[in-house]
């Protein structure tokens, strides 16, 4: 797909999730009147059945005939009532899709900002630098490592590392213990339950395999969570697949550079030694 066909394809999108946000807030404007509508009505009926009230009489068909009127507008009034419960309902399901899309529209926009920032530089250090302030910020992890895999010794190795000393983190050997079997299998990890959990190193909460396509270059392996976030959600589980990939890419991508880079340096310098 070219840049172009990217381009339109974003933009439909987003014409897409206006009308969506259109056609919603038309829906919770014709909720409220007709919530408004319904309310007026029972004001109405209670005005009329005290006014009925007062007027009864004990005896007589004129008697029976306003007691059995005052009965069906009573009736009337609950089955408002009941349509006006309906609708609240209606109306809060609605405002509580649109908090969790509103949620997802921001996610999906620092992600969008995270990855281009990932793609922005093939300096592997500044790469390494980025990912970490993705995982703090988007994720809300305090204490993480990141580990690379090294394809000559297929050991996972320490690079880098927030809130511990990456000198801290050890080597693992792909498909041993929780964080090689998750780069073995290349699925996510994540524990069961938090309650009670205490660091450990070869034990991490969640792990996330850096993959392109299938070949898994590196993990993440997190230790710890902020304290005002105690548990994950649907959108943290996208944000790990989709971060999984870019970071992945971003990564391969700035070691290629590097050591094409040193490679030339050498090359340049031997060049540089015969010519002198």
């Amino acid at each position: 797909m070219s840049h172009h066909d990217e381009e339109n394809d974003a933009a439909g999108r987003a014409d897409e999730f206006l009308q969506v946000f259109k056609k919603g807030a038309e829906f919770t404007q014709d909720l409220l009147k007709e919530n408004e509508r319904l309310r007026f009505r029972v004001v109405k009926l209670e005005e009329t059945l005290k006014e009925k009230g007062h007027d009864v009489v004990t005896d007589g068909p004129e008697a029976l005939e306003l007691k059995k009127k005052i009965i069906e507008l009573e009736q009337e009034k609950e089955e408002i009532l009941g349509q006006i419960k309906v609708v609240e309902e209606e109306n809060q399901n609605f405002a509580n899709r649109y908090v969790e899309i509103e949620e997802e529209n921001n996610m999906l926009a620092n992600l969008y900002i995270a990855s281009y920032q990932l793609h922005s530089t093939l300096d592997f250090k500044e790469v390494l630098k980025i990912i970490q302030e993705i995982v703090i910020n988007l994720i809300g992890a305090e204490e993480f490592g990141v580990l690379l895999l090294d394809e000559k010794t297929n050991l996972l190795e320490p690079v880098a590392s927030e809130g511990i000393e990456t000198s801290a983190l050890s080597s693992i050997v792909v498909g041993s213990g929780i964080i090689g079997e998750s780069v073995d299998s290349g699925e996510n990890y994540f524990i069961e339950s938090m309650q009670g959990y205490e660091r450990d190193f070869h034990k991490p909460i969640v792990c996330i395999p850096l993959k392109i396509k299938e070949h898994v270059i590196g993990v993440i392996s997190i230790y710890k969570l902020f304290e005002q976030k105690d548990e994950f959600t649907n959108v943290d589980y996208e944000l790990f697949t989709l971060l999984a990939g870019h970071a992945a890419t971003a990564v391969f991508s700035s070691r290629m550079y590097s050591d094409s880079e040193r490679k030339l340096s050498t090359i340049q310098g031997f060049i540089d030694l015969l010519t002198k």
